[in-house]
């Protein structure tokens, strides 16, 4: 199966098919040097089977998780790059979950002013959401995805094979984001997800399918791309706060946001797919990360709301408001 995404630049094609790891010169331009891109919490043999595909790969494993997306990192990465002699027309392919996806695509921007990136997600979450858009960054001072830029990839390959090694939790958490996405755009598909009748790459490619018209519609975000922030604004606060998968923070971020009889159906499905229901942690350090969010403008923040599922408001709510209804919904 193969989605086109249109760009200003042109496009690229997401395809989506069992196996494709396997095939991944056959898609991909790799016969050049190619930065291969992965980190240790990714089964090795994925990225060693795109290397074996590659005509001078140079393989970099960075530490899993968000602290793999820093200054230092991308620098580190960079020199590597430098000192093997990477030039314009070579490449970098992100093998992993969204932390792989984001670092990498970032680099790939900033070498010699742009080399191709290729995105293999590995994690449902990067498979449905991250792998494709083009937005790419690091943290900066304890603020996620605080440096960064658009790059669209060239191409994007999604096998669901690879979702077999990933552990229920992980399987959840990319749940959260196909969940947003039916909530805010298509209802029988979340009517579908309650009901457990869609295979999984049916799943991954309906909820690509909703993320690649809203892209192709608002490639930089200052329109209806807002609405993909569902969940986000109150999720980034409390992902600040550890202890929890990017996916799991939306789930919970998403509960303030919508209408009682929307947020019932989201507890319901939250339950059948293993997600938590409840937000046990610090809501006052929540609230305070919300002051750093780049949806703030003065007192005012800006808000992706759902009163009836498959449909969405974007609203500008003074911040003390807003605070108040998070508190009201986490005491619950």
């Amino acid at each position: 199966m193969i989605q086109h995404v249109k760009t200003a630049t042109g496009g690229y094609d997401i395809h989506i098919e069992s196996g494709l790891l396997a095939h991944a010169g056959s898609l991909l331009p790799l016969n050049r040097r190619v930065l291969v891109l992965t980190d240790d919490g990714v089964p090795a043999a994925y990225a060693a089977a795109v290397a074996a595909q590659c005509k001078s790969p140079v393989l970099v494993t960075v530490p899993m998780g968000e602290g793999s997306k820093s200054i230092a990192r991308f620098e580190e990465i960079l020199s590597r790059m430098l000192q093997a002699g990477f030039t314009r027309t070579d490449a970098v392919v992100a093998v992993g979950g969204g932390v792989v996806g984001d670092l990498g695509g970032f680099i790939a921007s900033a070498y010699m002013r742009g080399v191709d990136f290729y995105n293999i997600p590995t994690t449902l979450l990067s498979q449905v959401d991250s792998s494709i858009g083009g937005k790419t960054a690091v943290n900066l001072g304890g603020i996620k995805n605080c440096v960064g830029c658009f790059y669209p990839p060239k191409g994007v390959l999604i096998d669901p094979d690879v979702l077999a090694t990933l552990p229920p939790r992980q399987i959840a958490a990319g749940m959260a984001e196909v969940i947003k996405m039916a909530a805010t755009f298509d209802a029988p598909f979340f009517e579908a997800l309650e009901a457990g009748s869609l295979p999984m790459p049916a799943v991954i490619a309906r909820a690509l399918a909703i993320k690649a018209r809203v892209v192709e519609a608002d490639e930089k975000e200052s329109g209806l791309r807002r609405v993909l922030n569902f969940g986000h604004t109150i999720g980034h606060g409390i992902e600040s706060c550890g202890g929890l998968f990017h996916g799991e923070c939306v789930a919970l971020g998403m509960l303030p946001m919508c209408a009682p009889a929307v947020r019932e159906r989201l507890l319901a499905l939250y339950a059948r797919y293993g997600l938590p229901t409840a937000f046990s942690g610090d809501v006052e350090r929540v609230i305070e990360a919300l002051s750093h969010d780049k949806k703030l403008d003065g007192a005012c923040l800006r808000t992706v709301y759902v009163e009836r599922v498959g449909s969405f408001a974007i609203k500008e709510e003074p911040l003390d408001v807003f605070s108040a209804r998070v508190r009201e919904v986490y005491a619950s």
